[in-house]
């Protein structure tokens, strides 16, 4: 199965720098600061990860967590945001998520992001081998 990644992000610099790191490590990578265009993606289950920023078309990210997972309950999210606070992880991870990092401004942060998405697909890969 080809590994499609969704990076849903507003800010463009953001976008541009996740495309690349995602992109170099083999990743079939579609970006997108529009939560239309992603809902749209999702829906045509074209992406297995979503990469989700904090903020998008004025809605807060973690506001879009359930609707994504009712758009397709298999998808693994992966919201990352400049703040975090434990009621809202708790929220959070009642409406499916799995993961949540902080916004990356190291390279050991980025590095945390793609064994992330690393784990993401392999989890994927792990719950449609237990269906078959």
């Amino acid at each position: 199965m080809k590994e499609n990644l969704l990076i849903l992000e507003e800010d463009k610099e953001s976008r541009r720098q996740m495309v690349q790191m995602f992109t170099e490590a083999g990743y079939q990578v579609t970006a997108t600061s529009s939560v239309t265009s992603a809902i749209y993606n999702i829906l045509k289950k074209t992406v297995q990860v979503v990469l989700l920023g904090g903020k998008l078309d004025d809605l807060a990210a973690e506001d879009l967590v359930p609707l994504l997972k009712k758009c397709n309950n298999q998808l693994r999210i992966i919201l990352v945001a400049a703040e975090t606070s434990l009621p809202l992880l708790r929220r959070l991870r009642r409406d499916g998520i799995f993961y949540y990092a902080l916004k990356p401004h190291t390279s050991e942060d980025r590095a945390e992001i793609r064994q992330a998405v690393m784990c993401a697909f392999r989890n994927q890969e792990q719950m449609h081998a237990a269906y078959k």
